[in-house]
């Protein structure tokens, strides 16, 4: 019978007796040891040289990918509310995305601030920037929602103080209270239909946007990852000889 030990690098030692050739082994677990840490610069003043070996490789094929330049950002970008450059360019990215459901641009395109993780400095993009960005495996979303859901949503968005949205404007209040929403510089009919690109996180009614639950249509492509279509994007823009960029332009107001 096999027997096999565990180590664990965080200082942890099970003292584990394993039997890899039946379930009617008569191997016990019989104790397990345990004691806290800190995880600090020391423990880079002297790594452990098998465990670097060991992961060399992977590094290396890691580093290959993630350290590949695919773009250069004009500006720095980051995410606040009521409304910010990167939660702008994400939210454009979406509504852009949806042609290829549509045969055009989203009504609406709409990504939490929550769901970026990190801003976009200004130079060079890697592929490991996009990554600490949009960390997350959401994908697009495309829906379609009566003009009443969308007033709605309009509601749920100025609950939230604001998030990234594109092709709509709303005006705010301090605490919440949603004043007014256009859509393409034009009132929401209740009974119209519009198109809303979003992530499947928020679809499904996550981080208080409920209403997107009760769209008459949904459509959400396969493998459209939002870290994908946004690296699409990059790339598309780089091979055009143009740099990422963005601008503030009071798609969501306080008042």
């Amino acid at each position: 019978m096999k027997q096999t030990y565990a180590k664990l690098f965080s200082g942890v030692t099970l003292a584990v007796l394993l039997t890899l050739s039946s379930c009617q082994s008569p191997y016990k677990l019989t104790k397990i040891e345990g004691s806290m840490i800190i995880i600090d610069s020391v423990w880079d003043a002297q790594p452990d040289a098998d465990a670097l070996a060991l992961l060399a490789p992977y590094k290396a094929a890691v580093d290959s990918m993630m350290y590949r330049v695919v773009g250069v950002s004009e500006m720095t970008m980051k995410v606040g509310a009521p409304e910010s450059l990167l939660s702008n360019l994400v939210a454009d990215v979406l509504r852009g995305a949806a042609a290829q459901t549509l045969g055009k641009p989203a009504d609406m395109g709409l990504v939490n601030m929550g769901g970026l993780r990190n801003i976009l400095s200004e130079g060079e993009i890697t592929c490991g920037n996009i990554y600490e960005i949009l960390p997350f495996e959401n994908s697009l979303c495309v829906l379609t929602v009566k003009g009443s859901i969308l007033k709605e949503l309009f509601a749920a968005i100025a609950a939230r103080k604001g998030e990234g949205v594109s092709g709509v404007y709303l005006e705010i209040t301090s605490d919440g209270k949603l004043l007014n929403g256009t859509v393409g510089g034009k009132e929401i009919k209740d009974e119209d239909l519009y198109t809303v690109a979003t992530i499947d996180y928020l679809a499904d009614g996550n981080d208080g946007m409920k209403p997107l639950v009760q769209a008459e249509k949904r459509i959400c492509p396969e493998e459209a990852t939002l870290r994908g279509l946004f690296m699409d994007y990059v790339e598309q823009q780089t091979k055009a000889g143009k740099k990422i960029t963005s601008s503030m332009e009071g798609r969501i107001t306080i008042k």
